[in-house]
């Protein structure tokens, strides 16, 4: 049941020590507990409070393991945001909105963001705009804050709920949470990207006995090392996880992701507001996609746990599923589906007009390449949104059948018409 997950590279100055420390905590657990499951192996991993991955590093970035596409270009993040106006004024501009964001990473795509919404404030003007960041990683959060309000924060004791609170450089105060449970509750427009991907999975195959779960041991010839072994009989997971009609021979399930999702189903049921999830994942069609990256390269996921981002792809029609009605969803569509949707290729245009030097003219084309070419990113990643029913449904149809008033599309997943 291994995973094709590249092979492992040399260690980095700071990698042996972190590597055995994290190693040396597994193996203890291991020999005292026996094999554990794929998901608390990557828990362990990522976010242990001392040696996980996100907790101590982190590296998004050039210089770090992985480039997320607001990295790329800001023109991804400014779509975003006018994503999100959009439907603000779909939704009659409610009074009050807080964008809330799920792993928020460096923080660019929230200061993209707030940059449209600056260029847009006439509009906002009578809006009570806030932000809330749901972030585990101290590492993190610290970056997080130097980009958005030029470290101007405090840690907020009076108030249990956030951690850390701030205003930023256009005046809008944002707060920091460990949990999505401590957001305050209310008109909320979230935002998952490249966040639901980390979360841990169960891995399970399909034996002549039935399905067995995946899980991670020592391995006898090689003491210090990892390996995957199936289990002897069925798990809890296997009893709970697996959906009797599943045609697949290996499967990935992110009971964690269901959870979030179900969360945010009822939030925007009972507060109204939308939620946008943009990441790499499939249609309920895909096996095995469990893989570790460092940087930048394909990196083998048992090897020096707690030095890679280890990650699976999204399963959506899973998410969707777990919405369990609450909430419409639309997509997943691919990512050059969306963007083209939303006018990218005009406000490419409008950059390259505006550029006087080659040199940004070519990092313009080469960011909108990778964003837009299907063997870039334009394929790999989709977007999938969340929406209240009432947003999809005819409001006149109730009381006048015969009505032909339109709804007002859902920006990005129709085909953009321009007047």
């Amino acid at each position: 049941a291994r995973p094709s997950s590249g092979a492992g590279d040399r260690e980095e100055a700071e990698g042996p020590s972190r590597a055995t420390a994290m190693l040396r905590h597994l193996l203890l657990t291991l020999r005292a507990t026996g094999p554990v499951t794929v998901a608390e192996y990557m828990r362990e991993a990522l976010t242990n409070p001392g040696q996980g991955y996100y907790t101590r590093r982190g590296g998004i970035g050039e210089s770090g393991d992985f480039v997320t596409s607001p990295e790329i270009s800001q023109v991804f993040g400014e779509l975003i945001g006018i994503w999100y106006i959009s439907e603000w004024i779909a939704m009659g501009k409610p009074k009050a909105f807080q964008l809330v964001e799920l792993g928020p990473g460096r923080g660019t795509l929230t200061d993209d963001i707030l940059r449209v919404f600056n260029q847009l404030a006439s509009l906002l003007s009578k809006c009570d705009v806030s932000i809330h960041l749901v972030e585990v990683s101290p590492k993190l959060s610290e970056i997080q804050a130097m980009m958005l309000t030029g470290g101007k924060v405090q840690s907020n004791p009076e108030n249990k709920s956030a951690y850390m609170k701030g205003i930023s450089k256009t005046g809008i105060p944002i707060f920091w949470y460990r949990d999505i449970q401590d957001v305050p509750l209310g008109y909320s427009f979230y935002l998952a990207h490249e966040f639901f991907d980390a979360l841990p999975i169960h891995k399970f195959q399909r034996t002549e006995k039935g399905w067995r779960e995946v899980l991670v041991d020592i391995d006898p010839e090689v003491p210090d090392q990892l390996r995957f072994v199936l289990s002897p009989s069925s798990t809890p997971a296997t009893e709970n996880f697996i959906q009797p009609e599943e045609t697949r021979d290996h499967v990935e399930v992110c009971p964690e992701a269901g959870v979030i999702i179900q969360r945010l189903a009822c939030r925007i049921e009972k507060d109204g507001g939308a939620a946008l999830v943009a990441d790499y994942g499939h249609d309920g069609t895909k096996t095995d996609t469990f893989r570790g990256f460092r940087n930048h390269k394909l990196h083998d996921v048992l090897k020096a746990p707690g030095t890679a981002d280890l990650t699976a792809d999204v399963d959506f029609s899973y998410l969707r599923k777990m919405t369990q009605g609450r909430t419409a969803t639309l997509g997943p569509i691919k990512q050059r589906e969306f963007l083209k949707n939303m006018g990218i290729d005009l406000r490419l245009q409008v950059l390259l007009q505006n550029s006087r030097d080659t040199a940004t003219r070519e990092q313009l084309l080469h960011s909108y390449d990778m964003l837009m070419n299907p063997k870039e990113m334009g394929d790999r990643f989709n977007f999938f949104a969340l929406l209240p029913h009432h947003r999809l449904a005819d409001p006149e149809k109730k009381h006048k059948p015969e009505s032909k008033s339109p709804v007002a599309p859902v920006a990005g997943f129709g085909e953009l018409l321009l007047k």
